[in-house]
This record gives C-alpha cells, sequence and structure tokens, in this order.
C-alpha cells in the first residue's frame, strides 16, 4: 500500500513522512508541493492514499481531485487548516481530515481507519462518496481554485443511507430536540444530528436570529411579534406556529426588525 504526501508547506511535509516513517507503513511514494505536480504524480506513481492539503498556493486540494477522473483518485485524508464549511462537509461525506496542528494520536487514527477502510471497501462506493463531497465542494465555491470558501446555499442532511440538500431560503425554522435540532421547512421536518449552536455559525448572516437557546427563526416566515402578559413576547410564523422570545434576546430582535 502507497501513500502520496501534498502539501506546499514543507514543514507539514516533513511531519507526515517521519510519522509514517515512525509507524512503518504504507510505504511512501513521495511528496508533492503544488497541485500540479500531485496530479503528474498521482497519475504516475498510483497511490493508494494521499494526504491531501486543502490551500496550496496554486490550487485547492479540491480542484485536485476535480482534475483526476474517477478511477484515478485515491484514498483521501485531508489536511487543513481550520475551514468550517470544508470540516462541516468532511463531517457529513465521512471524510477524515486532520486540522494543523495535529496531534500523533489523532494521526495514527487517520491512517488506521484509512487503510481499514481501502480493504473493506469497493472502489465504487469509494468513487461515489467522494464525488458526492465534490458536488457539495462546487456550491461553496462555483469558481475554480477560489481560495475564500463561501457558504452553500443549502444544508446537506444524512438520513436513511442517503444525504438530502435543504435550501437555506426554505426553512422556516430550527428547534434544538436533545442531541439533534429539528429543522422545519413547508410541512417537512428534518433531524440532524448537530447542537443549536454549531448549527447557528454555519448558517448565512442576516437571515436567521436566535429567539430562544432551543430555537432559532428564519426572519423571512416571520408573519408578527404577539405582545403576552407580563411583558412577555412572542413571535408567530408563516405556518401560525408560535414561539416564545427570551428577554435576552428581544432587544436585538426588535433592532433588527427596526421597531
Amino acid at each position: 500500500m502507497k501513500a502520496l504526501i501534498i502539501d506546499d508547506e514543507i514543514l507539514a511535509r516533513q511531519r507526515i513522512r517521519r510519522l509514517l516513517e515512525q509507524r512503518g507503513e504504507p510505504e511512501i511514494a513521495g511528496e508533492c508541493k503544488s497541485g500540479e505536480e500531485a496530479i503528474a504524480a498521482i497519475r504516475k506513481k498510483k497511490p493508494d492514499l494521499i494526504f491531501l492539503d486543502i490551500q496550496m498556493k496554486d490550487m485547492t486540494g479540491f480542484d485536485v481531485l476535480e482534475a483526476l477522473a474517477p478511477e484515478e483518485r485515491p484514498m483521501v485524508i485531508f489536511v487543513t487548516a481550520f475551514d468550517q464549511y470544508a470540516i462541516k462537509a468532511f463531517d457529513v461525506f465521512a471524510f477524515d481530515y486532520l486540522t494543523k496542528p495535529f496531534k500523533e494520536e489523532r494521526f495514527e487514527l487517520s491512517v488506521s481507519k484509512a487503510m481499514a477502510a481501502l480493504q473493506s471497501r469497493g472502489p465504487a462506493e469509494k468513487d461515489l462518496q467522494l464525488e458526492q463531497l465534490l458536488n457539495y465542494m462546487r456550491q461553496i465555491a462555483p469558481q475554480a481554485g477560489e481560495q475564500s470558501r463561501l457558504p452553500a446555499q443549502a444544508l446537506p442532511i444524512r438520513q436513511a443511507g442517503k444525504i438530502s440538500f435543504v435550501d437555506y431560503s426554505a426553512i422556516h425554522y430550527i428547534n434544538a430536540s436533545s442531541y439533534y435540532v429539528e429543522i422545519h421547512t413547508d410541512g417537512k421536518k428534518h433531524l440532524l444530528r448537530e447542537t443549536l449552536a454549531n448549527l447557528e455559525e454555519k448558517l448565512p448572516a442576516g437571515r436567521f436570529f436566535r429567539i430562544h437557546r432551543s430555537t432559532l427563526i428564519n426572519l423571512d416566515f416571520l408573519k408578527e411579534l404577539l405582545y403576552e402578559n407580563n411583558s412577555e413576547m412572542a413571535v408567530r410564523m408563516k405556518d401560525d406556529q408560535v414561539f416564545r422570545v427570551s428577554r435576552s434576546y428581544r432587544a436585538e430582535l426588535l433592532k433588527r426588525l427596526g421597531v
């Protein structure tokens, strides 16, 4: 089993090489310091596994994969500085990644999982999984080589062996429910294993607003404000659902609405 190291930072390449040599496998097929080098090396050396930096000077790691035919793409462990949209995609599509700086224990776990997957999964399964990831990343950065990643227009939700894409513009409100969130659209409810706080960071700025520790609403679907006894406030949504507004969020909501 052969591995190729792709990173434009020499120290990052040296660290991955040292850790691979320390564990004794897989065999190191070589190193690449650019996307162009990586594409040529993958085609020539046909590695089973690559450690792929997301942001390189000449192109992104996703651009490298896009340049390869499906049958040319090896198993991938992504290596990245913190990128919340890319990391969210890796979690949704079950891809392993290393966030710089990573610990040796995390590296060992990633390599062991990748080698086990190479032995147990067929090429068709790997190709489909990678193509789903690339399709999602095309939504995030429609221009090839774009260095700044922008939020996608749809939220990926994995359920019952498939991944659905729910447009942010179609989400009416989101409620926290134990370790999950309930995402409500037109007459439908989607469950996502995510905390409300983490999800809030990924939502488009300006459209969604937290009115309670357990409730986020899409302001586009707000119907009216309700004043109740003891100066309590609530919101009625366009589907007539009513939610209480916590005192701590009330002033900011009124300011956002200009009332």
